[in-house]
């Protein structure tokens, strides 16, 4: 069976990524010196390039030029309650943009993780995070409205959430996470710099008080060209990361 040309147009290119040929922060030629080395058509040229993309090893797209970009940084499951801890571990800058943070009633999705009777209201927070200037995750958070509240008196820009709500005394102690994917909406595309559909990492998190209290409920998503995620076992310990195929339920 003969391999399709995109196929071997972007096995050549990888090929060139991983031998150095091309290193990172390095433009692809463009497609028409493409075209012309390979012999193929634009579309084939374009297809070899997305898939490149999808791969985490160029960036670009929407009319933005295809380079290519640093390995994906994994984050490790203990850090997940603090994306600005996780950062500074990893040597990274972490910034923030609230886009809004506002008392609502609770989504059907929010009031169902917090328990909460529909239409009971909740403080939810949109907030885009960064790594070194460069946009990674769209964070959605509904806090329940005692926690929330406590946001009107900060700036949410200038610090972590979590330590400051921790520092109020608010017990963050436990949470369940859920990993899948989920396509780019509006907007997160334009949040994030991607395509509309373009497939994103999505964490939705039930964060809870010691005594089992929900707390928070939140939709993260993540360019999965700049962010992995890693999971560590060790045969003697207990299992930290249980792998689903339904609602992970309501327990933390």
């Amino acid at each position: 069976m003969s391999v399709p040309m995109h196929v071997q147009l972007a096995d050549l290119l990888r090929g060139r990524i991983h031998e150095g040929d091309l290193p990172v922060g390095a433009p692809l030629p463009t497609e028409a010196a493409l075209v012309k080395e390979s012999g193929s058509s634009r579309g084939t040229v374009r297809q070899a390039i997305a898939t490149l993309r999808n791969e985490g090893l160029v960036s670009g797209g929407q009319g933005r030029p295809s380079v290519v970009r640093a390995a994906p940084i994994g984050q490790p499951f203990e850090t997940f309650l603090s994306f600005t801890a996780w950062a500074l571990q990893s040597g990274r800058l972490p910034g923030q943009k609230t886009i809004e943070i506002s008392r609502r009633a609770a989504s059907p999705a929010a009031a169902e993780a917090l328990g909460l009777a529909s239409g009971s209201a909740v403080v939810d927070v949109l907030r885009l995070r960064f790594l070194d200037d460069e946009p990674v995750m769209l964070e959605r958070s509904s806090f329940v409205e005692r926690v929330g509240r406590l946001l009107f008196d900060t700036d949410p820009d200038g610090h972590s959430i979590y330590a400051y709500l921790i520092e109020r005394g608010v017990d963050l102690h436990d949470a369940r996470h859920t990993i899948d994917a989920v396509g780019a909406d509006a907007v997160d595309a334009r949040l994030l710099q991607v395509d509309d559909g373009s497939p994103l990492l999505r964490e939705r998190r039930r964060a809870c008080a010691r005594d089992g209290e929900p707390l928070e409920y939140a939709d993260d998503r993540y360019r999965p060209d700049r962010v992995a995620f890693t999971i560590d076992n060790h045969r003697a310990a207990r299992p930290s990361v249980v792998r689903a195929l339904s609602d992970p339920g309501r327990s933390c």
